[in-house]
């Protein structure tokens, strides 16, 4: 790993830190790379949107693919500073199952002088169906 991607490694964790409904939601930064970043959150009964089916509320999916899109792109080598979101569209594939850890994985593929763009995937166990996906747009600060 070079200096720079552990510099940008440390920046997004600093940032999912920063976050208070980064934290509430148990979210863990796994892997962040150029322009990539995986985070999961655990599954916990204070998130279910559904009592009677026990599945998390689609709102912590959201905020896990926004969080998740954001650390990506600050991870990109032309941002270098910090990102807002401009846009995000989740499709939601299916419910995730229930007493499992969802993961979020987002990759940044274009920069632009001042807006980032990301792709994303969430999933539960049953990698091969995606629980949602993920589109958006995001500001850049300061782009190489």
């Amino acid at each position: 790993m070079s200096d720079e991607t552990d510099r940008k490694t440390l920046i997004a964790k600093q940032f999912i830190g920063a976050l208070p409904h980064a934290k509430e939601l148990g979210m863990t930064i796994v892997d962040v790379g150029e322009g990539t970043a995986t985070i999961t959150m655990p599954y916990d009964e204070k998130l279910i949107g559904d009592p009677e089916t026990g599945v998390i509320h689609g709102g912590a999916v959201s905020a896990l693919m926004d969080t998740c899109c954001g650390a990506a792109v600050m991870a990109h080598p032309a941002a270098l500073g910090g990102t807002a979101t401009i846009d995000l569209r989740i499709d939601y594939m299916r419910p995730a199952t229930p007493a499992q850890t969802i993961s979020t994985t987002a990759t940044c593929y274009h920069v632009t002088r001042s807006v980032a763009f990301v792709r994303a995937v969430a999933v539960d166990s049953d990698a091969d169906r995606p629980v949602a996906t993920a589109t958006g747009a995001f500001t850049v600060e300061g782009a190489a």
